[in-house]
């Protein structure tokens, strides 16, 4: 007897329509169903066309492949919800191009850039980092596939996510961009700098997700939320790495503030508020002393 979970996401043919002189009659897949997936080997090949670009010393432009990359991983998964079209196939495929994208192309590019200064330190940052971002994704598909989760997993990622450490372990590449020296002394501090990223991807730290807020945005907000995003669009095309630069200081100023909201409404603290408040909710009243007697 067959088990369900060994079967392939897309059955090859139909089990009931053999045609002796052709084989197996194949089954159509809908093109919605091919859609996420053309994203994802797109943000494969952009990934990999970084890392050409960056060992061609086209730093620029292989810096922003390897952004579109991480932009379009970070799209074809709600583009698979929006049409229905997910598959155990999208999400298998997802999980190795996210290992590209996020993990092996950044670290190359940074290695390229300014991390070869440091010699094998560089190299080795260079690594941590590339592995920390597998762990990180490994950690993030087991934590998805769990039933009994914390309600506050909804607002808050465990570590800082995959995507954003693609974007923060750039910052050196950002710095360069706008004239900082590229020698082996700031290939040291780049070094280091990898590996502290490395080290917040695999961490516990609480980071705010934004899912609160993905819902909907309030009627009277809808109007400055477009013109803050089109002034930041417009500052990202104009001043492309002064922007950057600025998204990437502004997120790790974010983290600290991050922590401790989910602190003050998750912690151990707040959790113990919680126990005594029902425990004092469910406990009876005392008995009334000033009742009098005859």
């Amino acid at each position: 007897m067959k088990d369900k979970d060994t079967q392939t996401p897309f059955l090859p043919y139909e089990p009931d329509g053999l045609d002796e002189g052709r084989g197996p009659r194949l089954r159509e897949i809908p093109f919605r169903m091919l859609i996420p997936n053309l994203i994802t080997v797109m943000a494969i090949c952009a990934g990999l066309t970084g890392i050409r670009l960056a060992f061609e010393n086209r730093f620029e432009m292989a810096v922003a492949m390897v952004l579109l990359a991480a932009f379009l991983d970070g799209i074809d998964g709600r583009v698979a919800r929006l049409l229905k079209a997910q598959s155990k196939f999208g999400a298998q495929m997802d999980s190795l191009a996210d290992i590209v994208n996020f993990g092996v192309a950044p670290a190359l590019v940074l290695y390229v850039f300014i991390l070869d200064q440091a010699r094998s330190f560089g190299w080795i940052a260079a690594i941590v980092y590339t592995v920390a971002a597998g762990l990180r994704l490994a950690r993030f598909n087991v934590i998805s596939e769990t039933d009994s989760r914390p309600i506050w997993l909804k607002y808050y990622f465990v570590g800082v996510p995959a995507p954003a450490g693609a974007l923060l372990v750039l910052l050196p590449v950002y710095f360069g961009f706008l004239g900082l020296p590229i020698d082996r002394s700031t290939g040291f501090v780049a070094a280091a700098y990898t590996m502290f990223i490395g080290f917040l991807l695999v961490s516990r730290v609480p980071v705010y997700s934004g899912k609160s807020i993905s819902s909907g945005v309030r009627r009277d907000l809808f109007m400055p939320f477009i013109l803050l995003a089109v002034v930041y669009v417009s500052l990202l095309m104009s001043f492309t790495w002064e922007t950057l630069t600025l998204t990437a200081i502004v997120y790790l100023a974010s983290l600290p503030f991050g922590a401790a909201a989910w602190s003050r409404k998750y912690g151990p603290k707040a959790r113990a508020k919680k126990a005594a408040d029902a425990t004092a909710g469910t406990t009876p009243a005392p008995p009334d002393n000033d009742t009098k007697t005859d």
